[in-house]
């Protein structure tokens, strides 16, 4: 598969973007002629996306690490502002059609380009595992509520079910997963708005009795910023079937602003909760404060949330196999990673501390996406994010074939900020030996500006806009 044609065979058919049909388009490039949608899609997609409960614990985390009120309401909003990247990243899907995997070939090299696929294919599954046992952990709880202790057998059914409702939409495939995004934003904003209603007013805006080291702050970044971080391989996938005529700059701004709104909204609500209440386990700590009438309508938010979340990462994970080489189709591809997900949750259900893992997941996942990001951004820029289609899906003799299939510029960037990162990460699983030193200072996201750096260095000069 390395070196030849990359894409999946086609079925011969012409393939539809429509609710409730089985898309067919993979990651091959979307005809002209099927494109459509505007800019106003990409805001609800990241919006309702983003509307899940994951950036509530996110916020609970930085009031633990020992930030006020404010501090760290003022690195939720700082996290908030990087889906300024992630707008900016869906460009490259407007103006090639595909997906936001292969783009990243131009960077790294048809070859190279698979190792850095494979592992943001195992940390986008690792973050829908924790997506997913959010939502079913939020779903035994409302089993809980209606007198059912089932024990195992009742957290089982929770995970069955909050699987089944991410695969069936995913399956379906990018007209459904817009669809769903849109209509369950509509519903989870009202709902997440009355939780931030009924938890805000009795937040303690008090300063702490002391001051938060080192520390306290770049774990609180670092948290913050692995959910954005996490999208940079994907936006591509959700902007490919846009007109060619769309408004860059609209794409950008109405990314931006929808995962904006909904994560600041949310990581404020857990600053607040946090400043209230237990949040070791955040579900219940936050149920804590709520009224009895809205108890059972917040499990449904944090089931509901999760789903939508879940949903675009397993779709974008089934692009992904077929970006390392996967001889199938994108429904049967996305069974692959339903199934990882699945054993993965059992794990994290059943097996380990939740709370701990992802401590260490979300540690761990910015020191590939910090990198592999800054690397994608970078080279986005010095192209003016324009390039040779089909050299994209092309081996030997194609535009970014390079040497044999590898690019040395990108992967001597990516693999500069992974050390870096690697060297100054604070986590569970892995200390870096500079942390110590740095009086405890976590510096994992800055591998993003060291890569991008190092790939700057290399590349300019020798990586060129292509002309349309």
């Amino acid at each position: 598969m390395l070196g030849h044609e990359t894409e999946p065979v086609s079925t011969g058919r012409t393939a539809t973007d429509e609710v409730f049909q089985v898309e067919e388009h993979g990651i091959d490039p979307i005809p002209d002629a099927e494109r459509h949608g505007g800019a106003k899609d990409v805001f609800w997609l990241w919006f309702g996306s983003n509307l899940t409960f994951t950036y509530v614990i996110n916020g609970a985390l930085a009031v633990a690490f020992g930030l006020s009120f404010w501090q760290a309401v003022a690195v939720v909003v700082i996290g908030g502002l990087s889906f300024l990247a992630i707008g900016a990243a869906g460009l490259s899907g407007v103006r090639t059609g595909t997906a936001t995997l292969v783009i990243s070939r131009a960077a790294f090299g048809i070859r190279g380009n698979w190792p850095a696929g494979l592992l943001n294919w195992i940390v986008s599954i690792g973050y829908t595992i924790v997506n997913t046992v959010v939502g079913t952990l939020a779903l035994e709880a409302f089993f809980a509520d209606l007198g059912w202790h089932g024990g195992h057998a009742s957290r089982a059914l929770a995970l069955g079910v909050t699987l089944a409702l991410t695969f069936a939409v995913a399956l379906w495939g990018h007209a459904t997963v817009q669809f769903a995004e849109r209509w369950m934003a509509y519903v989870l904003a009202v709902g997440f708005a009355a939780l931030l209603v009924l938890v805000l007013p009795g937040a303690d805006t008090s300063a702490p009795a002391s001051a938060p080291g080192a520390s306290g702050w770049s774990l609180a970044f670092v948290v913050m910023l692995a959910g954005p971080f996490s999208y940079l391989p994907m936006p591509a996938d959700y902007t490919r079937y846009l007109p060619r005529t769309t408004s860059l700059k609209a794409v950008t701004w109405s990314g931006a602003l929808g995962g904006f709104l909904s994560s600041v909204a949310l990581g404020v609500a857990g600053v607040a909760a946090a400043t209230q209440a237990d949040m070791t386990d955040a579900v219940a700590g936050t149920e804590s404060l709520l009224p009895g009438w809205f108890q059972p309508l917040f499990l449904a938010l944090v089931l509901g949330g999760s789903v939508t979340n879940s949903i675009i990462t397993l779709y974008s994970s089934s692009l992904n196999l077929q970006v390392l080489g996967i001889p199938w189709n994108r429904a049967r591809a996305i069974v692959i990673s339903a199934a990882v997900t699945a054993v993965g949750s059992l794990g994290a259900l059943f097996l380990t501390d939740f709370t701990t893992s992802l401590l260490s997941f979300l540690s761990l996942l910015i020191i590939v996406f910090a990198p592999w990001g800054g690397v994608f951004l970078a080279d986005m820029v010095l192209r003016r994010c324009t390039y040779d289609s089909a050299g994209l899906h092309t081996g030997p003799g194609g535009a970014y074939w390079y040497r044999s299939g590898w690019h040395p510029a990108g992967l001597t960037a990516l693999l500069a900020g992974l050390l870096f990162s690697a060297l100054t990460c604070d986590s569970e699983l892995w200390t870096g030996p500079l942390v110590a030193p740095l009086g405890g200072a976590d510096l994992t996201v800055l591998g993003a500006a060291v890569s991008a750096l190092v790939y700057v260095l290399l590349a300019r000069g020798r990586v060129t806009p292509v002309r349309p």
